[in-house]
């Protein structure tokens, strides 16, 4: 992999984050409750709008991770916990440097507290194309590693959803991009993935969209 970066160095990223999983929609892991089915497994996607790690610039670099569980993690009940994580491969090496200590938790903020909560035995991690796109006004989402991973989502909708309108829930007790963003809601209509022993495909199953505005280190550890 790559050298890596500096711990304690003062970063901060905004951007975009959405799911697909096999949950019912709503998925019942936005409300802190347990899955659907017991058991959750999806593709979580991150675009980084506008990113900075020290002087280094991570504007407009994707992340992407495949995951699965069983139980209540925001219990703490879950067991199981499995990830795959896929970088973007068209950062160089001081941006790969500064992803991985991010998403690593190494940095601190919210990535190292969600990375502790979830605590997953990782299945592997490497650099890929990755192609994420969110249509302005949150009409549908999409991410995509070629021959791997597709996940595509549109708005959720419905009888009484007024024209444009969106299907939003303020300050979800289990976001996880954590406290104080807006969950929009979404229906997948397709969600594959083939890669690191996970391997599903469905569609109609739940999807939401979180903006996310992170920043560290935390200054316990700062």
């Amino acid at each position: 992999m790559t050298e890596q970066a500096t711990t304690g160095t003062r970063w901060h990223l905004t951007g975009d984050w959405f799911d697909v999983c096999k949950c019912a929609i709503p998925c019942p892991c936005t409300f802190a409750q347990p899955p659907t089915y017991g058991d959750c497994e999806g593709v979580l996607a991150w675009h980084i709008r506008e990113g900075t790690f020290g002087d280094v610039r991570l504007d407009d670099l994707n992340v992407l991770m495949l995951g699965s569980f069983v139980g209540n993690a925001w219990a703490g009940e879950h067991t199981d916990a499995y990830a795959a994580v896929f970088f973007d491969e068209r950062a160089d090496e001081r941006q790969r440097a500064a992803l991985q200590s991010i998403f690593g938790g190494e940095a601190g903020g919210w990535p190292a507290e969600f990375g502790e909560m979830f605590g997953p035995e990782m299945r592997g991690m490497e650099f890929a194309p990755i192609r994420i796109e969110v249509d302005e006004g949150l009409g549908a989402w999409r991410a995509e590693i070629p021959g791997r991973v597709t996940a595509r989502a549109e708005a959720l909708t419905g009888p009484t959803t007024p024209e444009g309108a969106r299907v939003q829930v303020h300050n979800p007790p289990g976001a996880e991009v954590g406290p104080g963003q807006v969950a929009t809601w979404g229906r997948a209509t397709t969600d594959r993935a083939d890669a690191y022993g996970f391997t599903w495909e469905r569609s109609g199953k739940s999807s939401k969209h979180f903006p996310f505005d992170w920043s560290g280190p935390d200054e316990q550890s700062s």
